[in-house]
């Protein structure tokens, strides 16, 4: 038992530390810092878009911002909201 422990720390040293000592990391699927950035950057670019009148600025940051809100969206997995 010694030895597999020890070869476990060897593997992976976050597995083996105790739990008040290590954070638990958020699921894949909650993790949304990316989502938030691609707004705040098509935002942005709607922004420019608008001062600087330019329409490739403006659909460009529509666009991006569409993606970004779809990525926010808590039940984008297609499962029917009952």
């Amino acid at each position: 038992m010694v030895d597999l422990a020890a070869r476990l720390e060897r593997e992976d040293p976050r597995s083996v530390r105790p739990l008040p000592e290590s954070r638990p990391v958020r699921p894949r699927a909650y993790r949304r810092t990316g989502a938030w950035c691609a707004l705040a950057i098509g935002v942005v670019m709607l922004a420019a878009g608008v001062v600087v009148p330019d329409g490739l600025l403006i659909a460009a940051g529509l666009v991006l911002a569409g993606i970004a809100v779809q990525l926010l969206d808590p039940d984008r997995d297609g499962r029917p909201v009952e």
